[in-house]
Formats: structure tokens, sequence, C-alpha cells
């Protein structure tokens, strides 16, 4: 059974939408953890939408912390359960991306998702599974789950841009090359890379600026 995701939303500041930015929140966050970079975004941005889900489970003993499925060497889950969580997980997020492009008469080439950390996992799980290609991923701090199964798994090919700090403690920096070379062997024309210099598990400045060049180009702004 689906479940409905609540999410956040900044409308466009034009006034007029054309696009979308789908946030994806990483492990023990929110939607609004991200939403807030629409403030940034909007204004070089204007005709995008920009929503945030919550993931689907909320963390016991974390108020306001959501995950989309357990990750066994943080919470003692099994590898069954992730796996379970993380089919659902998918099947809620291809839910949320529906709905919303049925709600804002939008296309699957009108809508990017934005990652971090478990959302970039999420992000690469889900977008190249679906039947029509998004207009791209931007993937932060993330990395691409059994990179060994997406030649065979993968259906629609979109733009990706792979953003990592090389300072990560919490996801190790080399997930970027190795999700680019998987990306790319499945067939991946348009793969980007961007390494945060002296950066940690998070988005810096330079990192963000690179997702807006990438997001610009690719709405043709």
């Amino acid at each position: 059974m689906t479940r409905v995701l609540n999410s956040g939303r900044r409308e466009p500041v034009s006034g007029s939408l054309r696009s979308a930015v789908v946030f994806v929140h990483g492990y023990g966050a929110n939607g609004a953890d991200l939403l807030g970079l629409a403030d940034v975004l909007g204004e070089h941005l204007p005709d995008t939408l920009f929503v945030a889900p919550d993931a689907p489970e909320e963390l016991p003993g974390m108020p306001g912390g959501y995950q989309w499925f357990p990750i066994p060497w943080l919470d003692g889950s099994s590898e069954e359960e992730a796996a379970r969580g993380m089919a659902a997980a998918e099947e809620d997020l291809n839910a949320f991306l529906d709905g919303l492009m049925v709600d804002n008469d939008l296309l699957p080439e009108q809508v990017v998702l934005f990652g971090f950390s478990q959302g970039t996992m999420m992000s690469l799980q889900v977008a190249p599974r679906r039947d029509d290609p998004i207009l791209g991923i931007v993937a932060f701090s993330g990395r691409l789950l059994n990179p060994e199964l997406l030649a065979d798994d993968v259906v629609s090919r979109m733009p990706v841009l792979l953003v990592h700090g090389d300072a990560d403690d919490v996801v190790p920096p080399q997930s970027l090359p190795q999700a680019a070379e998987a990306l790319q062997q499945a067939g991946f024309k348009e793969v980007f890379a961007h390494v945060m210099k002296g950066t940690g598990h998070g988005i810096a400045p330079d990192g963000l600026g690179v997702a807006l060049a990438f997001m610009r180009d690719k709405l043709s702004l």
C-alpha cells in the first residue's frame, strides 16, 4: 500500500509554473531541511515550483526525523528489512512524483530530483527505473545502491550531476566515481561531477552553484 508523503512547497517566484524541483532529504532529516534552498535557488529559477516531501517512516526517538529505508549499520536492522523498506519507499516516491505531475500539469522532462545523502540514493534508484526520463538528477553526498544492477534495470536515462565533499566522513567520497562509472556503463550520456574541496557531509556554496548552473542549463535558462 502506497503511503502519502506530506510535503512543503514554495511557489514559483514569477507566479508562472513551468518546472519543478523535488528535494529528497537525507536520513534522519525531513523535507523542511532542504526546502530552505528554494530561497537561494528560486530567484535564479523563477518559473520553478519547489517541493520537499517527508520520507515515509518517522524515526523512533527523533521527533521530526524521517527515513526512506532502514540502514543496517546505523540502526541494527537486517539487510532484508532494508531491502523491503527501499522497495516500499520506491513506490511511495513514484506515487508522489506521479501525483505532482498530474496536479501541476507537468511533464517528466520538466521535473528535477535534487537528492542529499539517502535522498540521493533514492533519486538514483527511482528515476532510471521510471517509464519516462525526468529532466535530471542532482545528487549530493550519496551513492548509487547496487550499481551492478543498474545496466539491466535501467529504463530511462537522464542527465545526472554528482556532487560530493572530499572530507565526507559519512558517505565515502569514492562513492562519486563509483556511481559515475556505473552510470556511464549503463548508457548514461550526460554524467557530470563536482568535488567540494574541504567539505564534509553537506552542501557547500560551490556545490550549490554548480547544481544551479546544471539546472538552468537543462531548463534552457
